[in-house]
């Protein structure tokens, strides 16, 4: 009977196993980044109640589709953003920022605000009860804050608004987002810092965002 050699094959270094496994999580962490699940932080009141300043969310990335990370463009459509949700996007007058609002109007919807009073196809939106409103109406000619429109959101475009009405800078002063601008929908806060008192807000984290 003939002996079948055994051949050694040559160990890989530690360095090596170590800097291949550094890679492995890197090139996953990116993945994850750009096609499944991205961390934002909430920077301003303009989503007040719904997120505060020092929320710190996760937003769902696939949940609009896989897309092109350097184009926008739909590689596998899942669904359309829908009126309600939560979308973080490339702010339309300065791309290279991300702004989180609230999806208010659909392409084709009719939206136009009277005296505060926000209406979308003829339907009024009520205002979260626990928002600061500020007293003050201001007509259309000197802002759009209090009163604007009727507008008609155009195709493949989203109308979208802060819950914070009387403090958020939105369509209504920029128009509208391309959806292929959305990068995602927020989904949960995951931390939340209160700068005030240096100290978190235990009962936020864990929120799901809606």
């Amino acid at each position: 009977m003939t002996e079948v050699a055994e051949v050694e094959l040559p160990k890989k270094s530690i360095f090596r196993e170590y800097a291949e496994a550094i890679l492995i999580a890197l090139l996953l962490a990116l993945f994850i980044r750009t096609f499944v699940v991205q961390a934002f932080k909430i920077p301003s009141g303009s989503m007040i109640p719904t997120l505060m300043v020092g929320d710190h969310i996760l937003v769902s990335k696939f949940i609009y589709g896989i897309k092109n990370p350097f184009t926008g463009s739909v590689l596998v459509p899942v669904k359309l953003p829908e009126r309600n949700d939560i979308v973080v996007f490339k702010f339309p007058l300065n791309p290279s920022q991300d702004f989180i609002k609230r999806v208010i109007g659909l392409p084709g919807d009719r939206v136009e605000m009277i005296e505060k009073k926000l209406l979308v196809n003829g339907e009024p939106i009520a205002e979260d009860p626990g928002v600061y409103l500020d007293e003050r109406i201001f007509s259309s000619d000197i802002q759009p804050r209090d009163n604007f429109g009727p507008i008609i959101v155009p195709e493949h475009s989203l109308f979208v608004m802060g819950d914070n009405r009387d403090n958020s800078h939105d369509s209504r002063f920029w128009k509208f987002v391309d959806i292929k601008a959305v990068k995602g929908k927020a989904f949960v806060i995951y931390w939340s810092w209160d700068h005030d008192v240096f100290f978190p807000r235990w009962k936020r984290i864990g929120k799901i965002v809606h």
